[in-house]
């Protein structure tokens, strides 16, 4: 017994096809599809029913040059390599998604920012969010565009940009909080692991440090040791692991190591265990950005925690303010605070 074959979908790729196949007029039609009143209930439901049988989807185009927005929030992203930026990326699009936005993403590569950028007005976008950190005249460049042109934009992460509304964490905060924990529990020598990067970040991170140590009269270059120079960071794990090793045959070495993020730390747990010293009865050890490995580790790794969600939470709320709301005359930031994770990897100084 043969069996049937399905009944193909018409081809309808304008609105006036549409009209055609539904039987109505395409003024009709229209006035559906941009929500206009005065329209029966019944011929509603008629449309939708037809759409949803059909796959039929308006051209959104077309309905920017109506004057409709485009529901649309164009995204730079620094890049998709580390796993904070795609879970704030993932985050910022389900409250977006929550909303009826969509989200177009692009990865910018150094001098590719105005290209994006005009690429995402020209698709008419309702805002521009950037993730991530950038180079700090191209963004700012990019900032002054969009201000002058009237588009809501946000930056995700990297402060300081003149002009622009900023949502980002305290890293500064973030290190101060580890090494206050670390000198409560005795510390007063710290080997700094990957923080000699010529990141924004690194550099945030040892403002952190020093602030700290300053508050307890304690002389930072006294207090710490970097041996940064003596390995290429090609991989963080391996590079940890080997800076690991170095510290270990040391003489004299620090009880209390400060890793640049959580794979770094990850590495050098492992490269000391390895060397036949004990965390933390040895010494201790602690990472940043609180990624899931954190909690895989034996003993955990103490680390600080981003705060993704608030982070993203006061990022959306922004971008639906401009959107939303009257022009600002003077841009906003938000100042994240995070949150100290401590693990089984930090305790007291040996004595």
């Amino acid at each position: 017994m043969s069996k049937s074959k399905p009944t193909p979908r018409p081809a309808l790729r304008s609105t006036a096809d549409f009209a055609r196949h539904v039987g109505l007029a395409r003024t009709t039609i229209s006035r559906v599809l941009n929500g206009q009143p005065g329209l029966k209930p019944k011929t509603i439901a008629r449309v939708h029913a037809a759409m949803e049988a059909t796959g039929f989807t308006p051209n959104a185009h077309a309905l920017h040059l109506k004057g409709k927005n485009s529901a649309t929030i164009g995204i730079c992203m620094e890049d998709l390599l580390t796993p904070p930026a795609v879970r704030k990326l993932a985050a910022l699009q389900r409250l977006l998604r929550a909303q009826n936005y969509a989200s177009l993403i692009e990865v910018l590569d150094p001098g590719e920012s105005r290209r994006v950028v005009r690429h995402f007005l020209s698709m008419r976008v309702d805002a521009i969010v950037f993730i991530g950190l950038f180079d700090e005249a191209e963004i700012t460049a990019r900032i002054s565009e969009l201000v002058v042109h009237g588009t809501p934009h946000l930056i995700i992460d990297h402060a300081g940009i003149a002009g622009a509304n900023t949502v980002s964490l305290d890293r500064a905060a973030g290190m101060t909080a580890v090494v206050n924990h670390l000198l409560a529990f005795g510390h007063t020598r710290f080997g700094l692991l990957g923080l000699s990067s010529p990141a924004r970040t690194a550099g945030e991170r040892l403002n952190g440090i020093r602030a700290a140590l300053a508050a307890h009269r304690l002389d930072f270059d006294s207090c710490t040791q970097s041996l940064d120079h003596l390995h290429v960071r090609a991989g963080d794990f391996e590079y940890g692991r080997a800076l690991a090793t170095t510290f270990a045959s040391t003489p004299n070495r620090p009880t209390a190591f400060l890793a640049l993020n959580d794979e770094i730390g990850v590495g050098a747990l492992h490269g000391f265990q390895a060397s036949r010293l004990r965390v933390p009865h040895d010494l201790s050890i602690s990472g940043f950005n609180n990624q899931d490995i954190c909690a895989m580790t034996t003993p955990g790794l103490t680390s600080v925690d981003q705060q993704i969600a608030p982070t993203v939470a006061a990022a959306a709320k922004l971008i639906f303010e401009q959107l939303n709301g009257p022009v600002r005359r003077r841009p906003v930031l938000r100042t994240i605070v995070p949150e100290l994770v401590a693990r089984g990897s930090t305790g007291p100084a040996p004595a």
